[in-house]
């Protein structure tokens, strides 16, 4: 008995050297030539992946382990240092075990991205990628050096990418200058159990359609979720609309200092180059068939173009203005339509939502005379104000069709229609509240409106009063204010 348990251990033993020493060798065969040989698991501490092992040696071992495809585990606890930018391509899971860290370092010059799919250097869309377990130490690792995609500088970034999912994500250290997450040019993506903080923003997104943002944790200076399909120059590579998506179960968590949102949504529209056209750092215009930008400084200088950029790629200087070459799927506008937030917790005292433009030194979101984007059917389900200063729930600064908001709890937390003069009409927005429960007591602003000749349609029904002091109002300004309303101050 002893001697068949014997011989059957040391079958088990010699078939698994087999397999280890099969996978080595295709690993050691791979070093200098960057074929794909396995489609299988891959164990990254097979190409030389390691926590003792330098940056610079730990970028290169796992390049080599992920241009394998399949997936890709790393397995071994520890702090693993990475001196480089990973490229990962299409049919590829990165898997990443508990207690495993990728610490950013400067051995070899500062970088940008820890990882970035390979079709972003080339705008063709990589498929089928899945990120697991990743939590990136930042170590003072910030900067941003556009050497993939001009706009492009998440630690985390996908640009041109498809079916790809993103589960288990941590960085606790974000700097000023990098987003955690950073996804453009898209098609159906699942980010999933995520927990950001630092000073910049948390999931940061261009332009694409179907995704789900669920399960997150924020605490973050700026934004913790921005829905960018306008956005700075230096914000996004590609201009469009970001469309038929879930943002739910996410936190905002408190924090001392903070700007931005939870969630920004930005709009924008620009027209075809005409000569004489004054422009400033970020617009676009359409010319030769694609969009171009102006790529300067935000010192506020606007500058007169004379000369049409027709040039195909990279950027071009004619009249002093930097154009650079953002995408030839020409455009008009952009925004956000067709996105469900539900189950938000706002735990930090700021404004909730902002749909608006950008109009600064940074960036002009609407250039007059443009096509009016109209930003379409935002829902607003169970969002929860956790905290107690009287801050915007909603802050509105472009043209929306239709807001619904429902099975939420709002204490002084008004909706806030607010215009910067970009365009003469803001057009007509209706707004339906139901099902929502209002702790303020006394009386509440639930309405106010700051835009010359906005008309407003308010709906509200099924909501609870929880004073009896309760009275809501609203304040057309120079605009129009249509209610049928359930609530106090504001039924007939």
């Amino acid at each position: 008995m002893n001697q068949k348990l014997d011989i059957l251990v040391v079958i088990v033993l010699f078939i698994s050297a087999s397999l280890t020493y099969g996978q080595t060798k295709n690993a050691q065969q791979q070093y200098g030539t960057g074929e794909l040989v396995s489609t299988g698991f891959v164990n990254a501490a097979n190409f030389g992946f390691s926590p003792e092992s330098s940056g610079i040696e730990n970028a290169k071992a796992l390049q080599r382990a992920v241009d394998q495809t399949g997936t890709i585990v790393v397995s071994k606890p520890g702090t693993y240092k990475i001196a480089g930018t990973v490229y990962i391509g299409s049919n590829t899971s990165l898997v990443f075990g508990n207690n495993v860290f990728l610490k950013k370092v400067d051995e070899q010059g500062k970088f940008t991205h820890v990882f970035v799919n390979k079709g972003a250097l080339t705008k063709t869309y990589d498929q089928n990628i899945t990120i697991e377990g990743l939590y990136i130490i930042v170590n003072g690792i910030d900067i941003r050096i556009f050497k993939e995609a001009y706009g492009l500088h998440g630690q985390l970034a996908f640009f041109y990418i498809k079916d790809l999912r993103i589960d288990r994500f941590r960085c606790m250290d974000l700097g000023k200058a990098q987003y955690g997450i950073q996804v453009c040019t898209f098609e159906d993506i699942v980010i999933n159990d995520v927990i950001i903080k630092g000073d910049k923003d948390g999931v940061h997104l261009g332009r694409g359609k179907r995704f789900t943002i669920s399960n997150g944790v924020f605490q973050t200076f700026d934004d913790a979720i921005a829905l960018n399909a306008h956005d700075y120059a230096v914000g996004n590579p590609e201009l469009g609309w970001i469309e038929d998506g879930v943002v739910e179960n996410c936190h905002d968590l408190n924090a001392e200092k903070t700007t931005g949102y939870f969630c920004r949504i930005l709009a924008g529209g620009w027209i075809d180059w005409r000569p004489g056209m004054k422009v400033q750092q970020s617009d676009a215009v359409v010319s030769n068939d694609r969009i171009y930008r102006v790529q300067a400084k935000a010192d506020g200088t606007v500058y007169k173009s004379l000369t049409q950029p027709t040039h195909e790629s990279g950027s071009q200087v004619l009249d002093g203005i930097n154009w650079g070459v953002v995408q030839t799927d020409v455009t008009y506008t952009a925004g956000v339509r067709n996105v469900v937030f539900r189950d938000i917790f706002l735990e930090k005292p700021r404004i909730g939502f902002s749909i608006h433009f950008d109009n600064d030194r940074y960036s002009r979101s609407y250039y007059p005379g443009a096509e009016i984007p109209k930003q379409e059917q935002l829902v607003f389900d169970n969002i929860r104000v956790i905290h107690n200063q009287p801050t915007e729930f909603l802050s509105i600064g472009t043209p929306v069709d239709v807001l619904t908001i429902c099975n939420s709890s709002f204490k002084n937390n008004r909706i806030h229609f607010r215009g910067n003069k970009a365009m003469p009409d803001y057009l007509k927005t209706k707004i339906n509240i139901y099902g929502c429960v209002f702790n303020q007591k006394g009386t509440m602003e639930l309405i106010t409106n700051s835009v010359e000749n906005k008309e407003i349609f308010l709906k509200t029904s099924s909501n609870i009063e929880l004073y009896d002091n309760f009275s809501a109002k609203v304040v057309p300004g120079n605009g129009k204010i249509t209610v049928e309303s359930d609530l106090t101050g504001l039924k007939k």
